[in-house]
């Protein structure tokens, strides 16, 4: 039984689990470490700061604003992001309630 739930994660952990996958990565990291507090990034601006290429960072920006942890808005020609902090304390805090509850 226990396997089974194991195994069938509940829907309201998927988005937790994507984020954190999404955290796991180091380099993933170092981009949200990049952003000043309340500012906009463009890749190039990212790609700029890090050792990656502008194709890597693309990736790696998808990656993160697939699993909530970024927003983004056009701007004319470029795609300006920004860290989504109200998703990812309301997925963590999800996480802690949980585990401050069920231990």
């Amino acid at each position: 039984m226990l396997t089974d739930f194991i195994l069938s994660l509940p829907a309201d952990w998927r988005d937790a689990a994507s984020l954190f996958v999404a955290l796991g990565d180091e380099q993933r990291q170092r981009i949200l470490l990049s952003f000043p507090p309340g500012e906009r990034l463009n890749v190039t601006q990212i790609a700029a700061a890090s050792t990656l290429s502008r194709t890597a960072v693309s990736h790696h920006l998808k990656v993160l604003r697939g699993a909530g942890a970024l927003q983004n808005e056009k701007i004319g020609k470029e795609v300006y992001f920004w860290i989504d902090k109200a998703r990812i304390t309301h997925t963590l805090q999800r996480v802690l309630d949980y585990v401050n509850n069920h231990t």
